[in-house]
């Protein structure tokens, strides 16, 4: 099968939170698969319907052991879902429309 998709996607594993469903507050921890300039692969526990619109952080590790680490803030919409292989839970696909890197607060 060839390759259809038009941005490159980097395989990386970092922790994610879901901070937002539409509208709705919404908490759920989930770990990165692989992201691109358009979108996230991520699995969860959680399931989240096709279509709805979610915020969610990234966390970012620190470039040196003196930097801050950082949270990248996303929005997105749930493009599919599926039982994730490697893990008790869901793969899902999320678009990136939205996304600015902040700085953790404790």
């Amino acid at each position: 099968m060839m390759e259809q998709r038009k941005h490159r996607r980097y395989p990386i594993r970092l922790p994610l939170r879901i901070l937002r469903r539409g509208s709705i507050p919404f908490f759920a921890r989930g770990e990165t698969r692989n992201l691109s300039s358009r979108g996230v692969l991520f699995v969860s526990d959680q399931e989240i319907e096709v279509g709805e619109r979610i915020e969610f952080a990234i966390s970012w590790p620190a470039g040196n052991r003196h930097a801050e680490p950082l949270d990248l803030y996303c929005l997105g919409k749930v493009l599919r879902i599926s039982t994730a292989p490697d893990v008790q839970g869901y793969a899902i696909a999320v678009t990136l429309e939205r996304y600015a890197f902040t700085r953790l607060t404790e």
